[in-house]
């Protein structure tokens, strides 16, 4: 099985066609990544100061891209995610000034000060998460989920921080073990990228950080010819579901809801109008991230209200 690592000096914090890939894989074939953490694995103590550890925008390392044989645009990816393993025992979260939901940032300017850097070392042991010995409440169930994965688009290199039509930085709790994740091709070899791995987070990462991990992930890659796709798409046993990228934050689940419905209609037959009104009935929603350049939202459909594929 080919292994394909992530070193800080060769690491990539754009996503975008203008750097050499890393290696070629095959449709079909099974390969592992070897990720660093959001921070580059430079924070290993509830004492490190993160404002000297990192340097904005130079987080979130992804491995990429990797080169997919005999992708050509108007193609598309189904990434599928087989496992994903942490490579130590703990993992990070951090409040870092001028980034978060709740608090002034460079898109959302404010009189107030910056909050306070804070970083916080959550022990990983047996599938769960300890978030605090100070605070009597259960451990937090290892959930693994890659943060950020993505193509490239045609022209632009993209910030590992940022999601988009591309994919990138969603933070949505879906790419994750057992589901398969639908990307555009835009370029030849589609130019994939992933990254940005998390034991556990909740809707929204609040705070702009996850339970931060690096990570060993299997993962398998289909080339599916001539499936055009404007913005990513997920499949779970439960689900299928679409992602929307954009501020605000109605805007993006506008675009997560638009391309649902669009493909009940493409592949299931549904009639548009007729899909609108099903999915306000039976559709559920979440809410990825709402911290980074744009906003990501999930629109998920359950498998059991779909009639038979056309």
């Amino acid at each position: 099985m080919q292994i394909i690592n992530n070193k800080i000096e060769g690491s990539a914090y754009v996503i975008g066609p203008y750097k050499n890939p890393v290696a070629n894989v095959k449709s079909g074939e099974i390969f592992q990544i070897q990720t660093l953490d959001a921070f580059g694995n430079k924070v290993d103590s509830s004492t490190s100061d993160i404002t000297k550890l990192i340097q904005m925008p130079f987080v979130n390392p992804l491995v990429g891209p990797i080169y997919i044989e005999g992708a050509q645009k108007g193609d598309s990816l189904a990434v599928t995610i087989i496992s994903i393993e942490t490579s130590r025992d703990y993992g990070v979260s951090a409040i870092i000034p001028e980034f978060g939901g709740l608090c002034a940032t460079p898109l959302t300017r404010t009189l107030n000060e910056p909050l306070p850097p804070k970083v916080m070392i959550h022990p990983i042991k047996d599938n769960s998460i300890t978030f605090s010995t100070d605070l009597n409440i259960p451990p937090i169930p290892y959930e693994p989920f890659y943060g950020t994965i993505g193509t490239s688009p045609e022209l632009e290199a993209i910030s590992s921080l940022s999601p988009g039509s591309h994919g990138g930085n969603m933070d949505a709790a879906d790419v994750c073990p057992g589901n398969t994740i639908i990307l555009p091709v835009n370029v030849d070899g589609g130019f994939l990228y992933i990254g940005d791995g998390h034991a556990a987070q909740g809707d929204a990462e609040i705070c702009g950080v996850a339970t931060e991990i690096p990570t060993t992930g299997t993962l398998k890659v289909d080339l599916v010819k001539q499936l055009s796709l404007t913005n990513p798409r997920v499949e779970s046993d439960e689900f299928i579901m679409t992602i929307g990228s954009a501020r605000p934050m109605e805007d993006a689940a506008r675009i997560a809801f638009y391309e649902l419905i669009m493909w009940l209609e493409s592949d299931y037959g549904i009639e548009k109008l007729v899909a609108y009104q099903l999915c306000s009935q039976v559709a559920r929603v979440r809410l990825a991230n709402m911290v980074d350049t744009l906003y990501s939202v999930v629109a998920k459909f359950p498998k059991k209200y779909l009639p038979n594929k056309i």
